[in-house]
């Protein structure tokens, strides 16, 4: 099952307010790609009606879809699931790929997981290296047309 997940999305999920701050924090640059980059406007258009796209609320943003990201009671979405990116400690995150088919990393709150998008020294995170999707010069870049894609664990 594939996700597109475009740039500044907005997540819906219930924190700790100190921990709130901070994963809102990764969470922006994390979710602003052709998943977390460039102008609002721009972003919208890119796909507002796409049932596969996460910044659609009616398509696979949804709160409500059973196996959806934005579901705080799926296994994807739930803060206690070990496949949930929402889950500090899962290590069985949603995996990011971009069109052709290039790892990201790990969509995952965890800030430890060298794989995840969350560590800022990690190869995934970290916002200067080539091939994190929090560099804007690299393959986080909101121009480059890329779309990056979430494929949940098995």
């Amino acid at each position: 099952m594939l996700f597109r997940l475009t740039r500044l999305v907005t997540v819906q999920a219930k924190f700790k307010s100190g921990v709130l701050k901070e994963v809102k924090m990764k969470l922006k640059s994390l979710l602003v790609v052709a998943i977390c980059l460039g102008a609002s406007t721009v972003v919208s258009a890119m796909c507002p009606y796409d049932p596969n796209c996460v910044n659609n609320p009616y398509g696979a943003g949804s709160p409500y879809k059973p196996d959806g990201l934005m579901n705080p009671y799926s296994q994807y979405g739930s803060q206690y699931s070990n496949k949930s990116w929402t889950n500090p400690y899962a290590t069985d995150t949603p995996r990011l790929y971009d069109n052709g088919g290039n790892y990201r990393g790990r969509l995952s709150t965890n800030p430890y997981d060298p794989d995840s998008v969350s560590n800022p020294y990690g190869r995934y995170g970290n916002p200067y290296s080539p091939d994190s999707i929090n560099n804007p010069y690299g393959a986080g870049n909101p121009y480059a047309g890329k779309k990056i894609y979430v494929v949940p664990s098995q």
